[in-house]
């Protein structure tokens, strides 16, 4: 089994009517701006998934600014999950800013099968992880529908990319010890925090926290495959490609490739995010 944890699709008009989306939504501008930014619909990654032999994918909206778009958005994601039940869960976007109106819509995207929440990009939305007041009822509420929330990750140190931001891991774990019931996906490594799974009282506070693999090729060097296992739980390492700015089979081939036990690169590749999702 092949789950791809981290895929981004939109409606098709977000590529056929670029500028005006753009002009319209700040993260979107900053992500999509580029005319070489792929953007991909739902029948782009179906045909992506049948031709890699991905069994599963989870698709993810963006960091919202404007709450219009976050719903067309999601309610795109919901359609393309009942569309194809078997092949594709669907997250739910919103900002934590929103306050009453985002739990609003996390509620409604729950109740029409949101299995989690985000991506959240903190940076471009404009808040604070170390905000209690602001997150603590967005992190209860999810706890309480059983959401996983994803979350946006970065690197102090490297090159800059389009949305690369400053949710780097010291960030991170203020949020992950502030809430540590809550079942966390670090996206793009984390940032580098699984390095520090070294630590014990780190290692220790990650129970509940996963990390996937997108952007990979574009931050590590690919031994990153055979190192990470050795500093974190193998079982929190997900498989996600960012789709559709990197093919998955990219991916897929560095993972068997690897130096990693034939049963954990079956568990980076799709046994651990069926265990997650499978909680739902």
């Amino acid at each position: 089994m092949i789950i791809d944890t981290h895929t981004h699709i939109f409606p098709k008009e977000f590529s056929e009517e670029r500028k005006q989306y753009i002009a319209l939504d700040s993260t979107f501008a900053e992500m999509y701006t580029n005319p070489k930014a792929k953007i991909a619909n739902s029948i782009d990654l179906i045909e992506n998934m049948n031709k890699t032999e991905i069994n599963k994918s989870i698709a993810l909206g963006i960091g919202w600014n404007n709450i219009s778009l976050a719903i067309k958005s999601n309610n795109y994601l919901l359609k393309t999950q009942s569309d194809y039940p078997n092949r594709i869960l669907a997250f739910c976007s919103i900002n934590p800013n929103w306050k009453e109106n985002a739990l609003k819509e996390i509620e409604r995207c729950a109740v029409n099968g949101a299995v989690g929440i985000g991506e959240l990009h903190p940076d471009s939305q404009q808040f604070s992880l170390s905000n209690l007041e602001l997150l603590s009822p967005i992190m209860n509420l999810a706890k309480e529908l059983n959401l996983i929330i994803l979350i946006h990750s970065s690197e102090p140190v490297g090159h800059q990319y389009a949305g690369k931001g400053k949710t780097t891991p010291d960030k991170l774990m203020t949020l992950i010890e502030n809430f540590p019931d809550n079942q966390i996906i670090c996206a793009h490594w984390g940032g580098g925090l699984p390095f520090y799974g070294l630590m014990p009282e780190i290692n220790a506070s990650l129970k509940n926290v996963y990390f996937d693999s997108a952007a990979s090729p574009f931050l590590y060097e690919t031994n990153i495959f055979d190192l990470i296992p050795e500093c974190i739980n193998p079982e929190n390492i997900l498989f996600g490609s960012d789709f559709p700015l990197i093919k998955p089979d990219r991916y897929i081939k560095i993972i068997n490739n690897s130096n990693l036990k034939k049963n954990i690169i079956k568990n980076i590749l799709g046994n651990n995010a069926n265990k997650l999702f499978s909680r739902k």
